[in-house]
Formats: C-alpha cells, sequence, structure tokens
C-alpha cells in the first residue's frame, strides 16, 4: 500500500504493550497528515542507503535494525518469505518431510556461493542454523527444533513436534565467518572505502542478473537525530520504521510511503480464570463488539489490516467468510448475550441475576493514542451494556497485572511467527496464555493444525478458527503495518516484506 505525500508528525502514541520476549517493543501511533504534492519533483539524490559503522552487521547476533535491515542485500536464507507469508526457495533447492512432519531434509544448490567465493555447503548452513536457536532474534521460532545436521549436500531438521509449515521459519540468513561483518552469499557485498562503508555489487551472484545499482554508499550514523537529518537532507533514500511504535521517529518533508504487512497481532485477550469472562457467552459476544475498522483508521492511521482471525489476512490461513461472521456488529453480539440471559439493569448495565457485567481493562500506558485505542473500545462495550474501567499501567505494573491476573481484558500485541501457530497463546504451559485458557477441543484442533501442509494446513486452520469463535481465548483485532519511507519520485517498483525490505530488489527502479 502506498502513500504520498505525508508529513509524519513526532510520535502522538503507541498502541499496545508487546508481550514480554514476543517481538519488539511497544509502538506509539504516529498520525500521518497529507502535505500537498509539490509542484515539481526535486532534483533527484543519489541513491543512498545509512548504517551504523561503529555497530556489528552480524544478521544472527547483531543488535541494530538499521544494519540488520542491509541484510537483505548481503544474506539470503534457505526460503525466503512473500508479502503473504508464502515461503519461496533461495538456497534450499528441494526438501522433502517425514509423515509425521518431525524430520524434513533440505537440498541446497549447488552453485550458491559467498561473497569471496567460498561454495555453500551443509555443513556452514546447519551450523548457522545451529548458531540462530541461540539468537535472540531467531530462538524464539526455532524452539521446537532438536537437531539440524549436515548430510552430504542437505541440512537435516528434526523436530520435538511436527509442523508442516517449517519452510516459512527457516528465511534465517545464512552466513560465513564470526566477527561483525560476516560473508553472505547475498547480491552484494560490504566493502570499505578509506572511512567509509558502501555495497558493492557481485559480479558473481550465484542467482545472476544486474541489481538496479552497482555501487550504493552506505551514510554513516552515531544517533536516531543523525538518521532524521539524513533522510530529510536527501543523503539517505529510504528509512524503514514502523510508525506505531513507541519510538517511531519523526520525519518531515515531502516523501513517499509504502506500507507492508507484518505478522504482529493486535488483540484483546480474555481472563478466563475469573470473572464475567469465564462465561463463553460473554466471550462470544465481545467478538462482535469491537469496530476493527475504527481502530484501524483511527488510532492506528490505517498502519495496520483488521483481522478477526489470528492470521495476517494476506496469508492463505485467513477465511475470509469464518471473518465475516465475527465481524462487527453490536446488535448481534446484544442478542448473544440475551441469549445467555443477560439483561439490561435499571442503570443501563447488563445484568444476570445478581452478577453485572463490570469489564477491567488494562493496557500498558505511555502514549496518547494507547489511551484512544482503550477508549475506543471501552465505548463499544459500553454502548453494547457492559460497566468498562480502563486502567493504564506502566510497563512493568501491566506485565504484573497479567502474571497475576488482575483483569478481565487487557489490550496486547504479539510478533507472532510466519507459520502463524497461536500455541503460545493457547497450550495450557503457553508463555502468553495469561488468561488461563484450556479447551481439549482446541489442544486436539491445534495439534492437528500443526502436523498439516499445504491445502490441509489451511483447512485445519479453518476448523481450529471456527472452535476458538466458540470458546474464544481472545479477540483478534489487526495486524499491523510497517512502513518504507523513501525520497519523492526517486523509487518505484518496491514490494518490501516483513524480513526484508529489498524484496525482489532487483525490480526496482531509481531515478538519479
Amino acid at each position: 500500500m502506498k502513500r504520498r505525500g505525508y508529513r509524519i508528525l513526532p510520535a502522538l502514541a503507541v498502541l499496545l504493550a508487546v508481550l514480554a520476549g514476543c517481538g519488539e517493543k511497544p509502538a506509539p501511533i504516529v498520525e500521518p497528515t497529507p502535505t500537498p504534492a509539490p509542484s515539481a519533483a526535486p532534483a533527484p539524490a543519489e541513491f543512498a542507503l545509512v548504517c551504523y559503522p561503529d555497530s556489528s552487521f552480524h544478521p544472527l547476533t547483531g543488535d541494530n535494525r538499521t544494519n540488520l535491515s542491509l541484510g537483505g542485500l548481503l544474506y539470503e536464507g534457505l526460503f525466503a518469505l512473500d508479502s503473504h507469508f508464502q515461503p519461496q526457495p533461495v538456497l534450499c533447492r528441494e526438501f522433502t518431510m517425514s509423515e509425521d512432519a518431525c524430520v524434513w531434509s533440505f537440498t541446497l544448490r549447488a552453485q550458491a556461493a559467498f561473497s569471496d567465493g567460498s561454495p555453500l555447503s551443509a555443513q556452514t548452513a546447519a551450523a548457522c542454523l545451529n548458531q540462530a536457536r541461540t539468537s535472540p532474534l531467531y530462538a524464539g521460532r526455532l524452539s521446537d527444533v532438536s537437531t539440524v545436521r549436515a548430510e552430504g549436500e542437505r541440512v537435516v531438521i528434526t523436530l520435538r513436534a511436527p509442523n508442516g509449515n517449517l519452510p516459512a521459519l527457516l528465511d534465517v540468513p545464512i552466513c560465513l565467518g564470526e566477527g561483525q561483518r560476516p560473508l553472505g552469499t547475498g547480491p552484494y557485498r560490504l566493502s570499505e572505502e578509506g572511512d567509509g562503508l558502501f555495497l558493492q555489487a557481485r559480479s558473481d551472484w550465484w542467482q545472476g542478473g544486474t541489481p538496479p545499482r552497482d555501487k550504493i554508499p552506505l551514510h554513516p550514523l552515531r544517533t536516531a537525530d543523525e538518521m532524521i537529518q539524513a533522510f530529510d537532507t536527501r543523503l539517505a533514500s529510504l528509512v524503514s520504521t514502523d510508525l506505531t511504535a513507541s519510538n517511531a521517529l519523526g520525519f518531515s518533508g515531502s516523501f513517499e510511503t509504502t506500507d507492508y504487512p507484518t505478522s504482529v497481532m493486535l488483540f484483546l485477550g480474555f481472563n478466563l480464570r475469573q470473572g464475567p469472562c469465564q462465561d463463553a457467552v460473554v466471550r462470544q459476544a465481545l467478538q462482535r463488539a469491537a469496530d476493527r475498522e475504527a481502530i484501524v483508521a483511527g488510532a492506528l492511521s490505517r498502519h495496520a489490516q483488521s483481522a478477526a482471525l489470528p492470521a495476517a489476512p494476506g496469508s492463505p490461513l485467513y477465511h475470509e467468510d469464518l471473518a465475516r461472521e465475527l465481524s462487527f456488529d453490536l446488535s448481534a453480539a446484544a442478542a448473544v448475550l440475551e441469549g445467555g440471559g443477560w439483561r439490561t439493569g435499571e442503570d443501563g448495565v447488563l445484568e444476570r441475576g445478581r452478577e453485572r457485567l463490570e469489564l477491567k481493562l488494562v493496557i500498558s500506558s505511555g502514549s496518547a493514542a494507547r489511551s484512544a485505542v482503550g477508549e475506543l473500545l471501552a465505548a463499544d462495550l459500553q454502548r453494547l451494556g457492559a460497566a468498562v474501567t480502563v486502567c493504564r499501567l506502566d510497563w512493568d505494573d501491566y506485565l504484573s497485572a497479567l502474571a497475576q491476573g488482575e483483569f478481565d481484558l487487557y489490550l496486547g500485541e504479539v510478533r507472532m511467527t510466519a507459520d502463524f501457530n497461536p500455541a503460545a497463546l493457547l497450550r495450557p504451559e503457553g508463555a502468553l496464555n495469561y488468561g488461563g485458557y484450556q479447551d481439549e477441543e482446541a489442544q486436539a484442533l491445534l495439534k492437528a493444525f500443526q502436523a498439516a501442509s499445504g491445502q490441509a494446513r489451511s483447512l485445519a486452520a479453518k476448523t481450529l478458527y471456527r472452535r476458538l469463535a466458540e470458546e474464544p481465548p481472545l479477540v483478534a483485532l489487526g495486524f499491523k503495518n510497517w512502513s518504507l519511507l523513501t525520497q519523492w519520485r526517486q523509487i518505484s517498483g518496491l514490494t518490501p516484506t516483513q524480513q526484508n525490505i529489498f524484496y525482489q530488489f532487483a525490480d526496482w527502479t531509481i531515478v538519479e
């Protein structure tokens, strides 16, 4: 999705807190305000990127996001994810899966080589994947991996639990060498010239082809303020950002914004151990009481996609027909509650016997937008007939409230793996199962989903999601978009993805 001519104001607010250990920290919402398109385009600038030269470029152990984003030009994985989160083979030529989906064998491309000419070997790939298993960037997604070993030209991965879509987790960058700047098999290599760094296109790249630029200068940075200045003064051609993040930077001037989907889910979690949400009827009604489109349009400035299921709308796991059954409809929600014995009391709050529909909604504080999301949800629930108290807590107190079960509802955000496995949210022992969700039928369907592959996986997902609609553990609200900001009319043909903003870089058109 491309937007043109925006001026991004300094961060107005963050939406939700990222749950502990599951991805990036919370993110305030930044509201874009359109500015008039310039009557004449500025003179094209040199195509250049930015980096932090004193920080690591290692794709597995580095922690500098700007340097890691360059990895899409330097490194490749066994697979790459497209914009629909589907794995496309890169360094892997072919693969097989055991009947129980626990043993996978990947045959590598014989012609693939690193930027110093060293051939890609199964031993190198296996060593890199084993290193990724201990990396903060990739350990979570690879937690079910038992062993990774090389067998001839193949990499064999054995899992503790079946996964019929393991390739979706294997866009892990493969690199060679130690230190802060290991070698990769990608179309560029990192080079030095005097005191400066640049990306040099490889004439011997195993995939062949001609990239849009032979040499890409890297403008050095030391602080985030320098990032803003470099982009605003056209020393940098693009920057990648989460415009809904708590630490979103403020850029000014005329530029183009290309949004791309992520696996970061926004949701409303339930407390099933105590309070009104123990009742499945209440949870079913609340699924229909959240105006997802209003949240996306108002609080997130459309830097998200509404979603009623725990899978990104662009994924083949997302079933529109089922999502429509869960769409915002206060009348339908009220009918569900009425069927469950809830009646409107004298003060307008729903009652059932001596029980009143009083809900405590916990959110992580820190921004006006985060509060706005809570207020939007609270207003919808109040229109339904619930009495809602919004509790804004700082990050530590928020996590404590979740751990102690001191909530009826909580606003959450989690970066799901690209196979959209909801196990951490559903399993009784799941790290993110703060609400105490336990449903034997859902657990059985979850196992079937995890083991299924291809079309069978999509059908298994639909069966699982239907059960989750009957016994809801949460209400999916949407999936965030991240943004690639580019200089006005300098670049076209962009197809960024969550893992690689330079995805299909060879097809870009760059004007200088």
